[in-house]
């Protein structure tokens, strides 16, 4: 089965439903054998995905920088620990490591993650899917501000077809399972093609 990388909060501060959701979808990989790849702390939303995805059978693979190993605890339990050196390196590993990508809510990391990964499919650069679970609104201003940015010209609006939005733990990994068995390759436009390019 496939390697679903879960993009999601390390805080403590949020409302447990958060991380009653996280549990939720590490036992749902679990029960649908998939392997978990994850950001490799034991804290919040990212433990109790990982913790849940190991009870319902899976394999967990954390990937965390060494920075973050007391910031965010690391996962000691799981079947691979990776420390690496920086965030950088992280996201590579991560992607390198996946086949598809599930946002859960989550602060500026999950954010940056999630529209990385969103922005390389639009480009071409991968078909894996990519798809944001949000079954409590967190995400809405982002969808909203998406829209906008398509209003104004600066997205081209098949854009929102390379990100796919779940309300439920099993849409989400629907979403996924039909974008792995039926992968589609974006090809970019020419303005979106230089606009991605490095400038000189």
């Amino acid at each position: 089965m496939a390697a679903v990388c879960v993009f999601c909060a390390s805080s403590e501060r949020i409302d447990p439903s958060y991380v009653e959701l996280a549990r939720e979808v590490g036992s749902a990989l679990g029960r649908r054998g998939h392997t978990l790849v994850s950001g490799g702390g034991a804290l919040s939303m990212m433990g109790a995905v990982a913790q849940a995805a190991r009870e319902a059978g899976a394999r967990t693979v954390g990937v965390i920088p060494r920075a973050l190993l007391d910031l965010e605890v690391g996962d000691q339990d799981a079947d691979e620990l990776v420390v690496v050196d920086d965030m950088r390196t992280r996201k590579g590993l991560m992607d390198a490591r996946s086949d598809a990508f599930l946002a859960l809510p989550g602060g500026l990391g999950t954010l940056e993650e999630l529209t990385e990964a969103w922005t390389a499919r639009f480009l071409g650069m991968h078909v894996k899917p990519v798809v944001a679970l949000d079954l409590h609104g967190l995400w809405d201003p982002l969808r909203a501000q998406v829209d906008l940015m398509i209003e104004r010209g600066f997205v081209r609006a098949d854009a929102v077809a390379t990100l796919e939005w779940a309300f439920s733990v099993d849409e989400a990994l629907d979403l996924i399972e039909a974008g792995l068995a039926h992968p589609v390759r974006v090809v970019p436009s020419v303005d979106e093609a230089l606009e991605s390019e490095p400038p000189v």
